[in-house]
């Protein structure tokens, strides 16, 4: 029998290899490798590059406070850059002048206690052989605290780390040097950068970044300029204290204690008034106590009575709000987020409350005052018990009070 012609076009198909793979599926995999491989790129240069971003952010919080002082002084004719040198020179003499007076009087102190060192363990010797019954003198503590093994080892770890110690100081200084580059660019070129970011946005959006700008400028400004106010009241009050216990150096120290306490978020206070304390527990053990008195004393004053004043047109966040998002920067950036939690989350409040629309309060959500309901509840029981005169016993169910 002869095969027909379906049969012969079967014998020249080829055989069957299973299913074939999707034409899209080579494609798909080799966009999957390039996207990742973009993934690990970016992640790699943003650690790469996450110094210098924190930078570019504290330099801009930075010109975001001076920015108000800069526009009074263009609004008086002078050119904005000459403007923003001499703001920034100011708060450079400032702060040089800070860290001049507190490293001389660190340094006197120090000296004084290497000179007062012999009288200070011979005191201490003293007090443990009448303590303890022993017989200790200085020359066997010197000899013993000279030759120990863990002094050795200490001053040997030291000489080896003085060149990490020189590269940590030269990167500190390299550090600030290019936050005040940055800020005085973001300061002098400020209307300059906000043109050009309007300038990619269509004109709805510009407006709400203008509003954001503006807010952000008068937040961060406000902090900067509250909490100057109150480092020099916190320092008044505490060279007050100091001078009149007759602590050395009351000067500078109340500068180190107004600065500290209001430039670091939640431990501020107590990282300034250990210094002070120190320092008078040289001169009387009971110094220190009085010290500690009045700082735990002033810190209640200022945090119940002086910030909510202050603070109040500036800054107005809730203090629980404020130690969260201290705690949240942190978390997240270290002592920087710390350093501009408040004014960012002042400025993010303050932006959202233009656009979160408020109702008026229903009488069903107000909650009842207790003193009224309480009032009320009296004067239905009254009536119960002495009914009107128009011979009617009890009021009418409605108004009975349920006394169960």
């Amino acid at each position: 029998m002869a095969p027909t012609d379906e049969t012969a076009q079967d014998d020249r198909r080829p055989p069957a290899s299973g299913p074939r793979m999707p034409r899209w599926l080579p494609r798909a995999m080799a966009l999957a490798l390039v996207l990742f491989a973009c993934f690990q790129l970016a992640s790699w240069a943003f650690h790469q590059l996450i110094g210098l971003l924190l930078n570019i952010l504290i330099a801009f919080f930075l010109a975001l406070a001076v920015e108000p002082a800069v526009d009074r002084m263009a609004a008086r004719g002078m050119r904005r850059g000459l403007a923003t040198g001499l703001v920034f020179l100011g708060v450079v003499i400032v702060s040089a002048g800070f860290f001049a007076l507190l490293g001389s009087m660190l340094a006197d102190q120090i000296s004084n206690m290497v000179d007062d060192f012999p009288s200070y363990l011979d005191s201490v010797i003293s007090w443990v052989n009448k303590t303890f019954n022993t017989s200790l003198n200085r020359v066997q503590v010197q000899d013993s605290l000279l030759h120990s093994d863990w002094l050795q080892k200490y001053v040997q770890n030291s000489a080896s780390g003085v060149l990490d110690v020189s590269a940590t100081v030269l990167g500190g200084l390299f550090r600030i040097l290019t936050v005040l580059l940055f800020s005085f660019y973001f300061a002098a070129d400020g209307p300059r950068l906000r043109r050009a970011l309007c300038s990619v946005l269509p004109p709805g959006r510009q407006a709400e970044v203008l509003r954001a700008w503006d807010l952000a400028v008068a937040k961060t400004g406000g902090y900067i300029y509250s909490r100057a106010l109150m480092a020099v009241v916190s320092g008044i009050a505490h060279y007050i204290l100091l001078e009149i216990l007759g602590v050395p150096y009351a000067p500078a120290l109340g500068i180190w204690v107004g600065f500290v306490s209001q430039f670091i978020p939640t431990i501020g206070t107590y990282l300034a008034g250990a210094l002070p304390m120190l320092i008078a527990f040289t001169v009387d053990p009971w110094y220190a106590v009085w010290v500690l008195g009045f700082v735990v004393v002033y810190q209640q004053f200022e945090n119940y009575v002086l910030q909510p004043r202050i603070t109040a047109k500036t800054v107005d966040i809730h203090p629980a709000v404020a130690f969260g998002s201290v705690v949240a920067g942190t978390a997240l950036l270290g002592a920087v987020g710390a350093l501009i939690a408040i004014p960012a989350t002042a400025t993010l409040q303050a932006f959202l409350g233009t656009y979160v629309r408020r109702y008026e309060i229903t009488d069903e959500a107000r909650l009842p005052d207790r003193r009224s309901r309480g009032s009320a509840g009296r004067v239905r029981r009254a009536l119960r018990r002495n009914p009107p005169p128009d011979g009617r016993g009890d009021p009418p169910p409605d108004s009975r009070d349920d006394e169960g």
